[in-house]
């Protein structure tokens, strides 16, 4: 469920570094209209601290356009995933994200980025509600507005859903309209191309407090030229009841995840 492109954060964080002239002869050298694409690999999919792959590697594709005189961006972003079947739906093997917004400067020292997030599991059952005995589940997918700002290497970010959260819904079926995630951290450059991940998280949801939890990383991301390469802690605090693999561990368990991204 993403995200940041990876190759551009890392770019933005190592910027902090980049000469002022030279950055803003690059600025200035920039098309107006550019398209990126990403490919990754990861020995697991983790998403705001949960597996989504039941701790299997996960294979990733995205594509980016941006406008660079408005700051103005569209994009989508594709991975492998396993927590809907998981979950008891008979299909949904993939997440697909559809984002857009727009992104630009409050001051020379303070950035912003604004826009919505369409997360769209194809093919989920998730489609009529059904009711156990913690919680409900609905259909799983979920539109989410957000806004970011920065100051150098740090930031915040504010995710509200509009919909239910990811197929989340509390007893009596009581809607999950509402949830927010709460996001703060920092890239900063240890050395050239070498950049240390810190972020701490907060999922609430609505209607359903035992489902919220806290997520933390501590990540190194390395940028090699022909690929990016990252290593990160991830660890939630999440409840069992709620968040488990088809063996009862808890999809939040603190673990090591390693990927690799190429972005052309």
């Amino acid at each position: 469920m993403k995200k940041t492109i990876l190759a551009g954060a890392v770019l933005a964080a190592l910027g902090v570094s980049v000469n002022v002239a030279f950055a803003e002869e690059a600025a200035a050298a920039k098309p107006d209209n550019e398209v990126a694409f990403n490919v990754g690999i990861a020995s697991e999919y983790r998403y705001r601290g949960v597996s989504q792959s039941r701790f299997k590697p996960a294979y990733s594709a995205g594509v980016d356009y941006t406008n660079n005189p408005t700051g103005l961006y569209l994009g989508a972003w594709a991975s492998t995933i396993k927590w809907i079947q998981d979950g008891g739906a008979t299909d949904g093997k993939y997440e697909v994200d559809f984002y857009g917004g727009k992104k630009g400067e409050i001051t020379p020292d303070v950035s912003y980025d604004i826009g919505g997030l369409y997360y769209w599991y194809p093919k989920n059952t998730y489609g009529d509600v059904t009711c156990g005995t913690l919680n409900c589940t609905g259909n799983a997918n979920t539109f989410e507005l957000y806004a970011k700002v920065g100051t150098g290497p740090y930031y915040f970010k504010y995710s509200h859903a509009l919909t239910d959260q990811f197929g989340l819904r509390g007893l009596n079926e009581k809607d999950t309209k509402g949830s927010y995630y709460l996001d703060a951290g920092a890239d900063l450059p240890l050395q050239e191309g070498l950049v240390l991940n810190l972020h701490v998280g907060y999922q609430r949801i609505k209607n359903l407090s035992a489902a919220s939890f806290t997520d933390y990383k501590v990540g190194l991301t390395k940028d090699f030229g022909f690929v990016t390469g990252s290593v990160a802690y991830i660890a939630a605090d999440t409840d069992k009841d709620y968040y488990y693999s088809p063996n009862g561990t808890n999809t939040g368990k603190a673990t090591l995840v390693v990927s690799l991204t190429k972005a052309f």
